[in-house]
């Protein structure tokens, strides 16, 4: 950590990314109540990066990606980290200046680190969503996505999007000077080892051992079979939280090596097809709205 510089907790990270987003305007929302792999599948992103109107909304959101777990011995990789989400529509013409602005406002020395924008365009097969962008490298470690959205859906974007989503550890874990996440202080005191540990190990073995294939195999299809009913009755909403549930499902029998090649193809259309249907009926009564 750098001398003079105050100490900040991941609570800290978090509580300040969500003090420099509002007060430029986001809404700040809750984190989804659901398993998601990433914040963009939240419906804060999802939905509202559709249609015409603006939006600004900044978010904390777990994200669970079974594959990443490492029964708690890697210092800096784990099955459910942490992510500050912002999406900024219309993209604004100084968006990378607001993002240099909000490590400052954390505390980063912009003049001495050095801050680099990769090209790493991002992408979400399952959603039928894609963007144009950077990761963000800070002395060497990742600690953003910086991403102008696309596509979501299979709906080309217009106006675009701009997303920025954090890496609340990994930007945590360069405030403190730490090597490992373990070592961070949640906070007041409280460490992250004694939050996440256990939890860390317990679900790696569940994720990499024991979770049920078939039993999972089932839910995506009973998880498949409920979205598309509900659809049916132009419920795309409920039927947006079945398309995570099956994508969840899936990242678990991802994990468990229980998907082949062929497999995988067919069961990312499903959820893709889904995504599609559900991004139609949102846009048209967005539509509706509108001219209403």
């Amino acid at each position: 950590m750098e001398q003079g510089r105050e100490h900040l907790s991941v609570q800290n990270v978090i509580l300040k990314l969500q003090e420099f987003w509002a007060e430029r305007g986001c809404y700040i929302a809750s984190g989804y109540d659901s398993e998601v792999g990433a914040g963009t599948m939240s419906p804060d992103t999802f939905f509202r990066v559709l249609g015409k109107k603006p939006w600004q909304v900044a978010y904390w959101q777990p994200a669970r990606r079974p594959d990443d777990g490492r029964y708690g011995q890697n210092p800096n990789r784990v099955q459910k980290h942490n992510q500050f989400q912002v999406i900024l529509k219309p993209v604004p013409v100084d968006g990378q200046l607001l993002f240099l602005d909000s490590l400052i406002y954390l505390g980063v020395d912009i003049r001495i680190h050095d801050i680099k924008f990769d090209d790493d365009n991002w992408a979400s097969p399952s959603l039928g969503a894609w963007g144009v962008g950077w990761q963000v490298m800070c002395d060497g470690l990742e600690i953003t996505q910086f991403t102008y959205f696309q596509q979501a859906g299979g709906i080309e974007l217009n106006p675009n999007s701009l997303e920025i989503t954090y890496g609340v550890e990994r930007l945590a874990m360069f405030l403190d000077g730490k090597n490992n996440l373990y070592e961070l202080d949640w906070g007041n005191k409280i460490s992250y080892a004694h939050l996440k540990l256990e939890e860390e190990r317990q679900f790696s073995i569940y994720n990499f051992e024991l979770a049920d294939i078939d039993m999972l195999r089932g839910l995506f299809v009973q998880y498949q079979k409920e979205a598309e009913r509900l659809l049916d009755h132009n419920l795309f909403l409920p039927a947006y939280d079945y398309v995570l549930k099956c994508s969840h499902a899936f990242n678990i029998l991802d994990a468990r090596k229980a998907i082949s090649v062929a497999e995988r193809t067919a069961l990312m259309g499903i959820m893709r097809n889904l995504a599609a249907r559900i991004a139609q009926k949102y846009v048209l009564q967005a539509e509706g709205e509108n001219h209403g």
